[in-house]
C-alpha cells in the first residue's frame, strides 16, 4: 500500500503551532494555501485550521502572542514540549533529548541555538522530511500524546485543538476522550521544597506556628526562547 505524501502539510502545521510573531504572521497566507493544496488534512478540520490562521492574521497580534503563551506556556497538559508529557521533570529526560537530537543529526538536521528537539514543530518538521511511511508510523509513534494535548486544548476551548486533530488524522488515528489531570496552579508547581522543614519562631514569645519558607521562580515564557526560526518556505 502506498501511503501518501504529507510532508507540505506537516510543515504546515508546523509553522502554525510556533509562536505567533511576526515573521509567522508573514508567513500565514503560505500556510494557508499549503494545507489547502495538499489536501491531505479533512475538509472539516481544514475549514477549522482556515479560521484559526484568519483570527492569526487579522487578530490583534499582542493579544494573539500573550494568548498562545497562556495556552502552550501555562502548564503541563497543553505543553508542546512531548518529553514533558512523558518524562516530566525526571532524570531519563535529558538523555532522551540528546538520543532525538542524535536522530535529527543522522537525517541531516541540526537544531539552532535554543531549540530543543522535543518541541512539536521541530519534531513535525524532521517527520517532514521522511518518507512517507517512516513519516506515518513516527506520527503513530506520538498519537496519544497529540490525543491527549487535543483533549486539552478543547477543555479550554482554544481554537489550537484543530492543529493537534489534524496531526491525528494524518497519523491515522482519531481523536478520543481522555481524563486531563488539572494543572496545578504556577505559584505552587513552581515552588521550591521547603528547607529544613521551616523556620521555628519558638521561644520567642511570638507565635508558636514555624514559617516555612518558599521560593518561587519568576514566571518568565519559555516558549518565545524555545520556538524554533523557521522561516523557509513551505515549498
Amino acid at each position: 500500500m502506498t501511503l501518501p505524501d504529507a510532508s507540505l502539510s506537516l510543515r504546515a502545521l508546523a509553522r502554525l503551532l510556533s509562536y505567533p510573531d511576526a515573521a509567522l504572521r508573514s508567513q500565514l497566507p503560505e500556510v494557508r494555501d499549503a494545507l489547502t493544496s495538499d489536501k491531505r488534512v479533512p475538509a472539516d478540520r481544514l475549514t477549522e485550521l482556515c479560521a484559526l490562521i484568519n483570527t492569526l492574521e487579522r487578530g490583534d497580534a499582542l493579544e494573539n502572542e500573550a494568548e498562545y503563551l497562556q495556552i502552550f506556556d501555562r502548564g503541563r497538559a497543553t505543553s508542546l514540549h512531548l518529553f514533558e508529557h512523558v518524562h516530566g521533570d525526571s532524570r531519563d529526560r535529558g538523555p532522551a533529548m540528546i538520543d532525538l537530537a542524535q536522530t535529527y543529526e543522522k537525517a541531516g538536521l541540526f537544531l539552532a541555538p535554543g531549540e530543543l528537539p522535543d518541541y512539536l514543530p521541530v519534531v513535525l518538521e524532521f517527520v517532514s522530511t521522511q518518507p512517507p511511511r517512516e513519516a506515518r508510523d513516527f506520527l503513530s509513534e506520538m498519537a496519544h500524546l497529540f490525543n491527549a494535548i487535543f483533549n486539552a486544548l478543547q477543555q479550554r476551548k482554544s481554537a489550537y485543538a484543530s492543529a493537534l486533530g489534524a496531526l491525528l488524522e494524518l497519523s491515522g488515528e482519531k481523536a478520543h476522550a481522555v481524563k486531563i489531570t488539572p494543572d496545578e496552579a504556577l505559584d505552587v508547581a513552581w515552588e521550591e521544597p521547603v528547607v529544613f522543614d521551616g523556620c521555628s519562631v519558638k521561644g520567642q514569645g511570638k507565635t508558636a506556628q514555624e514559617q516555612p519558607i518558599h521560593f518561587v521562580r519568576n514566571e518568565t515564557s519559555r516558549s518565545r526562547a524555545n520556538s524554533p526560526a523557521h522561516t523557509g518556505a513551505l515549498r
